[in-house]
């Protein structure tokens, strides 16, 4: 097939499988008229590619999948240099998780004092004489 289909069946442009080719993830095969051509092969990595990249791993990330299923793998993942992608991946979010754990329980933190806050300062208003309480927007309640 021609790029122009290989990129209307994988989903993509044909400027990106040309990026791909440059970055040596898709081979360069031409005709004799010099088109490129492309088989289901093809279509496999690219799917495979395009999947990983869902998954949120960077186009270098794909490389070792990319190279399991030319080596003729069934399956881009059952190399050992794809585990090893799929563990530092996982490491990584681990990494991730535990960094937005840490900002939820600030954020969380900071929600029960100023509620805490807003609440004093309720009471003491109701208090004769005691402040007004002021308005998120940072004006007076009306």
């Amino acid at each position: 097939m021609r790029i122009g289909e290989l990129a209307a069946r994988a989903g993509t442009t044909t400027r990106t499988l040309r990026y791909y080719e440059s970055r040596g993830l898709l081979p360069a095969r031409r005709n004799g008229n010099g088109h490129r051509t492309y088989d289901e092969t093809d279509l496999r990595l690219l799917r495979q590619i395009r999947t990983l990249q869902d998954f949120g791993f960077d186009l270098e990330e794909t490389r070792p999948f990319v190279e399991c299923l030319r080596a003729g793998h069934p399956e881009g993942d059952s190399c050992p240099a794809s585990l090893a992608v799929y563990r530092r991946k996982l490491d990584e979010l681990d990494a991730l998780i535990g960094e937005l754990q840490a900002v939820r329980a600030t954020v969380g933190a900071q929600l029960a004092k100023a509620e805490r806050a807003r609440n004093e300062l309720a009471a003491d208003a109701s208090v004769p004489g005691g402040p007004e309480p002021l308005c998120e927007l940072g004006g007076r309640e009306p």
